[in-house]
């Protein structure tokens, strides 16, 4: 029987593959697999006649970790991982992914909004292409994984099949792309890089400004990219070229991990809406103006913010049922639904100042979009209440909207047997089903599902830790995740 292994330290688990091979060892052996839930680890090469011909480890796990560490250098920060829209960084990481889609055999170029593209026509150019892909930006303070992992693991299966002398056998176009912009950190809308690519990118986008005053149009002219409100129209794929869309990303959640899997398909993807909210008041001084007379937006932010907490937390004790919320609403946003302020502002920021002015945002997720909106309907309402209470006034600005996502079926399916394929590559052992699961996180493949039909899939992270430095996935599943990739491209072959 084969010895597994790993080098990490996901799977520090219990592995009763190395017990002996008797009679009691293997009643013990059987209970294991059978009743308890036993993490997939991954088998040497060495031990499969097949190994070299389809596991090939020097690219799809040693090139790539390599790269994501290199990548995850090439920050804006000292210190920590920063990577922003059309940041210097940004642009030096475009250089060098467009270094190994050339690598790799791909025609490459970059786009009006930033966008890197490598692009193998195979054997007929004119038929609908494969489009696989990831962002290259990052939040503030991040991981090396987030975005990366699906960009590398891309170029690396197009890199297998260039140096086996396959990628001209592919019967139609395969196209990587390098998202500029997911996070939506540096103009607070997400989707910069994909939504223009599906055409769904608003024009005046172009126009919105940085907190530094810099446009969207001026950080791509910065960087010598002309972006017009013409060439953007020009951006957007035509759906008949557009065969279907695959992502590759770490799940930035625990369940992969819970349940012993490497990998998993993504059914669905949640709704999201950012507000930005501001609460203004009367600036003063914070020794002199009493109590009783203060209108503190600060004090009213605070409030407004608590009150997000418990809607969030308890919705079916705030949504009324008068035929506009259904039961199956409210009970699909108790399983769903998360909330989060995540940036705060001030104005003066003093601390013997009563602030005139506080600003925060607000983050709203559910996989029932009717849900979704009865909840930013409620909320709005009570923070008008309470800011009219408090005699402040309150500001709240819809910064972006996405609906939630059903991945394709057939899509996920043909994904779903390419990821069991690679795990019994990779262990020799015959997998249990790949889980399903849904994605609280927005993704690349939201944007494009305007476009194509898309499909996910999600390669587990060590604790469900994402957006941190602490964010890790094991070269082996990273492994696991470029074999998966290969061999639903082969499937096109």
């Amino acid at each position: 029987m084969a010895t597994l292994h790993s080098s990490s330290p996901n799977h520090a688990f219990f592995n009763p593959y190395t017990m002996p091979t008797n009679a009691v060892a293997l009643l013990i052996l059987s209970f294991f697999i059978h009743v308890l839930p036993l993490p997939l680890t991954l088998a040497s090469t060495n031990t499969f006649s097949e190994g070299k011909k389809y596991l090939y480890p020097e690219i799809l796990k040693d090139d790539a970790v390599e790269r994501l560490i290199e990548l995850g250098k090439v920050s804006d920060a000292h210190g920590f991982l920063e990577r922003t829209f059309q940041s210097p960084a940004s642009v030096r990481a475009g250089h060098l992914i467009q270094a190994w889609m050339e690598d790799a055999g791909l025609r490459t170029w970059v786009d009006q909004m930033g966008n890197v593209h490598g692009r193998i026509e195979g054997m007929n150019a004119s038929e609908k292409a494969l489009l696989i892909g990831s962002h290259l930006d990052t939040v503030i303070d991040a991981g090396i994984y987030d975005g990366a992992l699906g960009i590398i693991t891309a170029i690396s299966a197009l890199k297998v099949l260039n140096i086996t002398g396959r990628v001209g056998r592919l019967r139609r176009p395969v196209e990587v792309i390098a998202f500029s912009d997911e996070e939506g950190v540096r103009f607070q809308s997400t989707f910069l890089g994909s939504a223009a690519i599906a055409g769904v990118l608003p024009v005046s986008t172009l126009h919105v400004q940085d907190k530094s005053g810099v446009t969207v149009q001026g950080a791509l002219k910065m960087n010598s990219i002309d972006a017009t409100e013409e060439n953007l129209f020009q951006l957007k794929y035509g759906p008949k070229s557009v065969w279907g869309y695959i992502e590759v990303h770490i799940e930035q959640g625990p369940v992969l991990e819970t349940a012993g899997f490497p990998l998993g398909v993504v059914k669905g993807i949640a709704g999201q809406t950012r507000l930005r909210v501001t609460v203004k008041g009367s600036q003063g001084h914070a020794g002199t103006v009493p109590m009783k007379l203060r209108q503190d937006p600060m004090a009213a932010a605070a409030e407004l913010i608590v009150l997000l907490e418990s809607l969030c937390k308890q919705p079916d004790d705030y949504l009324s049922y008068d035929g506009q919320c259904m039961t199956s609403t409210v009970r699909s946003l108790s399983g769903s639904l998360v909330c989060t302020v995540g940036e705060i502002s001030t104005w003066p920021s003093a601390s013997n100042v009563i602030p005139g002015q506080v600003t925060f945002t607000v983050d709203i997720r559910a996989m029932d979009d009717l849900g979704r909106e009865a909840i930013i309907y409620e909320l709005s309402n009570r923070m008008y209440q309470i800011c009219d209470r408090r005699s402040v006034f309150c500001l709240i600005d819809r910064k972006h909207d996405a609906n939630a996502v059903i991945c394709d079926q057939g899509l996920s399916s043909e994904l779903k047997s390419a990821a069991y394929a690679a795990l019994k590559r990779l262990t020799g052992e015959n997998p249990d089903d790949v889980p399903v699961l849904m994605s609280g996180a927005g993704h690349d493949a939201m944007a494009m599902s305007h476009l194509t039909k898309v499909a996910m899939l999600f390669v587990r992270c060590r604790g469900g830790i994402s957006h941190s430095p602490a964010e890790h996935v094991s070269d082996d599943d990273i492994w696991a995740a470029g074999v998966a990739l290969l061999a639903f491209v082969e499937t096109l072959i």
